[in-house]
């Protein structure tokens, strides 16, 4: 051991001494090996320092990392001592290049590189501010039999930017989605009970126990059945999804087009449900798949599920519209997956657990008028979604028809109505007669009165925040009560221009944001404002159909902290990227695509896609004064406003430090 010890001590020493020679007769040029260094983000605490070294022909450069603990023919890296503790350990660093082993007689080997190559240091990093790192990188290199070496000293600039915690996102979005399979869920079960599907349950039930031979086997029949259904639900939506990307649905529930659809089908639903009339799908679907059915084994009992699916349309098809209409607007691509595994799921759950306990059938409510009453109720619910669909039509195209205080207006008639249907007072043609008000119809027309008044406020300008989303935004309300803090005393929020500044003039007679704020519908009208008022631009990627929008606007943007930064610190300019405006001629043009861009909005929605590669909103990024990014952090809809103001508060610091 003491022998080899000292045989590499010897041979280190050699080594060293023609080392210094030969770097001695070579001070007075410039070093042989050219190196460049640079930095790159990795997550929120790790960066990757990056050496990048070309190799002269003829040389080869010594690897970083070790053959052993006491291998000395290496390059190294040393940071400064305040620096010291960042850099991880040399197992995780990693090279990229020709790696070559050259083996000696004495059974050691050398790693080698020739042409070029990469070190890539990974970089633990615990610091809110910019970090100007220094040190220097030691090298080792072989030229035939000698060795030159040298050392090359860096001080490069890292920009620590910490970004909205991925763990807290994706805990953000499997609570959404647990939500939005929640509510489904509550939806399937209350499509049970409706007319077309609540007296099917005791009926198929009973045929699955009574043809199946044994208690076991109707349990699996029914189980199967139910699967079945599940998956009549939720595999079209998920086959959409893959075939036309995650994006499609949310693309279909924000166009002008979807939204003229849905209120139509809404509409006619809610007054099917009021007993105009029965819709129902062509009845040669339900003969072709009832006669399948009658088959047996899994393809019969499959096909009995696609009958009932199809028989009881007129009934879920309204549940089912109002969930891929909510669920696809959200911009979550599984969402309205999500959403039809829960209602599947909800309504696909009385008919396994019947057949887990068939006693319970003796239990259930026998069928009668109460089930008319239920589907009429959902007719009223069927028409104050409709008028929300219609209300995104109205902002789109601005014919000003359904603006806040007219849409509350129809929503708080409709509601009263129903709770006026539920204590009796209104009757329909299908109605039979009503003796007595039972307890849950009781609650029923209290909980439909309640809402009817807690709407009222909202007529002189309330804010109703947890229906924002839902009504029209508060910039539709001529009269608004709640707007007037911000347009009188110390909390005036409007923009403070220069006497270089242009203001806003371009759709400022179609657009509007609110709470006070002053904001540019134009990106170039925007940025040249930026420029004369020399701070950063926020870009507010938008649109007239977009929920998550008007949360964002009335749950974060309203808050005085946020509000005031958005005054004092940055440029907004609002896009819509479903505005129907025209764009004049010369402006009009050809995307990458081939797509002829032709509206204010079309062009929004370009410029969203093709910088950031983003096409959901609310998409919030932050620009310098020459229009580059910020901050890489692509912010949606996140209702944490501390969240909020700390992105903020990071992007400001980073234009002020780019200065």
């Amino acid at each position: 051991m003491i022998n080899t010890s000292l045989r590499y001590s010897c041979l280190l020493l050699i080594i060293v001494c023609l080392a210094t020679n030969s770097f001695k007769a070579t001070a007075q040029t410039q070093p042989s090996v050219q190196f460049s260094f640079s930095t790159a983000t990795v997550n929120d605490t790790v960066q990757t320092l990056i050496v990048s070294a070309s190799i002269p022909k003829g040389w080869q450069l010594f690897s970083v990392k070790k053959n052993n603990e006491i291998d000395a023919f290496v390059s190294a890296l040393q940071l400064d001592t305040v620096f010291s503790k960042l850099v991880h350990s040399s197992d995780t660093v990693k090279e990229e290049g020709a790696l070559q082993i050259l083996k000696q007689p004495d059974g050691t080997s050398f790693r080698l590189f020739s042409d070029s190559v990469r070190f890539l240091f990974p970089l633990n990093i615990h610091s809110d501010s910019a970090i100007t790192l220094k040190g220097s990188f030691v090298w080792l290199s072989k030229k035939g039999d000698e060795f030159p070496l040298g050392e090359e000293k860096f001080s490069v600039n890292i920009n620590v930017q910490k970004t909205v915690a991925p763990a807290s996102k994706n805990k953000a979005m499997k609570m959404s989605l647990i939500r939005t399979f929640i509510i489904a869920l509550l939806a399937g079960l209350l499509a049970v009970f409706t007319p077309c599907v609540f007296p099917l349950i005791p009926v198929t039930v009973s045929f699955f126990i009574k043809r199946s031979g044994s208690h076991q086997a109707g349990i699996r029949n029914a189980l199967i059945y139910s699967l079945s259904i599940i998956s009549i639900y939720t595999i079209p939506t998920l086959l959409l999804t893959l075939l036309f990307g995650n994006s499609v649905l949310y693309s279909i529930s924000t166009s002008a087009t979807a939204n003229l659809l849905f209120f139509a089908i809404f509409l006619v639903f809610a007054i099917s449900f009021f007993g105009a009339f029965e819709l129902t799908l062509p009845n040669s679907w339900a003969n072709k798949a009832d006669e399948k059915a009658g088959k047996g084994g899994i393809t019969g009992i499959f096909f009995m599920a696609l009958t009932l699916a199809i028989v009881s349309f007129s009934c879920t098809g309204p549940f089912v519209g109002t969930l891929l209409g909510q669920t696809s607007s959200e911009g979550i691509s599984l969402a309205p997956v999500i959403g039809m595994l829960g209602f599947g799921v909800g309504l696909a759950l009385p008919f396994s657990l019947f057949a887990f306990f068939p006693s319970m059938l003796h239990s259930l409510p026998k069928s009668g008028g109460w089930l008319n009453s239920v589907k009429v109720s959902f007719g009223f619910i069927e028409l104050a979604l409709a008028m929300k669909f219609l209300s995104n039509l109205d902002l789109i195209y601005h014919w000003n028809l359904l603006n806040r205080d007219v849409f509350l207006t129809i929503w708080i008639v409709d509601f009263f109505l129903l709770g006026y249907y539920l204590i009796g007072k209104l009757k329909f043609s299908h109605d039979s007669v009503l003796q007595f008000i039972s307890v849950p119809r009781l609650f029923f027309a209290i909980a439909a009165f309640c809402f009817a008044l807690y709407m009222v406020p909202g007529l002189w300008g309330a804010p109703l925040k947890p229906l924002s989303g839902l009504i029209p935004p508060a910039t539709t309300q001529d009269f608004n009560l709640d707007n007037l803090q911000y347009s009188i005393g110390t909390n005036n929020t409007s923009l403070s221009l220069n006497n270089n500044t242009v203001p806003p003039k371009k759709y400022i007679n179609k657009l509007k944001v609110p709470f006070g704020l002053t904001a540019y519908f134009d990106l170039e009208e925007g940025l040249a404002a930026a420029k004369s008022l020399n701070k950063p631009v926020m870009l507010d990627f938008t649109g007239h159909s977009c929920t998550n929008c008007r949360k964002m606007e009335e749950q974060v943007w309203k808050n005085e902290a946020v509000l005031k930064r958005l005054k004092d610190d940055f440029v907004l300019i609002s896009l819509y990227v479903d505005e129907s405006t025209e764009l004049p001629a010369s402006e009009q043009y050809t995307n990458a695509k081939g797509d002829k861009i032709t509206t204010v909005g079309e062009k929004n929605l370009d410029y969203e896609v093709t910088k950031f590669g983003f096409n959901a909103q609310p998409l919030y990024m932050f620009l310098d004064l020459k229009g580059n990014p910020l901050s890489e952090v692509k912010y949606g809809y996140n209702a944490d406003i501390n969240n909020f103001i700390a992105h903020l508060d990071r992007v400001k610091k980073a234009y002020i430090e780019q200065k």
